[in-house]
């Protein structure tokens, strides 16, 4: 495992491992102990997890393919990012990709049932990203969790998906988009981020 400092007035340090056959391990330690670990895949994809400390289990946060990572790293390196917010709670992240936060009524296709059985991803090539329940926020929720009526779920898609989300999934009448998008299953083949060669 190679180690490097992040620049030379940063006490922040980077663990840098190779993952055969997968790609690339890098570890963040934040300086209060937690570190944030980022898999980078041969494909592209990229993986977030948080360790508490050096000797937890990692807890996975999202993953990203491989333009939306690149737009998000962009918007956090702030080379050249302007967030645009409308009253709607949307953010454009860059080109045609977009956050949007949305409220789920009563009678809604989405209320009361898990995102597995809703097929998002599959039906409308968007993918719900965090499920506010009053106080309590869930990122990269899991297939099995359940979405309730006065949730509220953030979606990131292009603007023709996250439409189709919309249509489909917070109209009492629930009627099918066609958001185009590719087919990510949501149990998709998360990599443990603790198996790397030099383990």
């Amino acid at each position: 495992m190679r180690v490097a400092p992040l620049d030379a007035h940063d006490s922040m340090t980077v663990y840098e491992s190779d993952l055969p056959g997968v790609g690339k391990k890098h570890e963040i330690d934040l300086g209060d102990g937690t570190r944030l670990v980022v898999v980078t895949h041969n494909t592209g994809k990229r993986e977030v997890f948080r360790r508490a400390d050096a000797d937890a289990d990692a807890e996975k946060l999202f993953e990203l393919g491989d333009d939306l990572a690149r737009t998000v790293g962009t918007v956090l390196e702030g080379a050249y990012f302007q967030p645009v917010r409308s009253a709607g709670m949307e953010t454009v992240l860059g080109g045609d990709t977009l956050l949007e936060w949305f409220a789920v009524p009563d009678g809604a296709t989405l209320a009361d049932t898990t995102l597995r059985e809703a097929g998002v991803r599959e039906r409308t090539g968007a993918s719900v990203i965090a499920v506010e329940h009053g106080e309590e926020v869930t990122g990269n929720p899991h297939p099995e969790d359940e979405v309730h009526a006065g949730d509220t779920v953030v979606v990131v898609g292009t603007r023709q998906q996250v439409d189709a989300f919309e249509a489909a999934f917070l109209r009492a009448d629930g009627a099918a988009g066609e958001g185009g998008g590719a087919d990510h299953s949501a149990d998709g083949d998360a990599t443990d981020p603790d198996s790397d060669a030099d383990a």
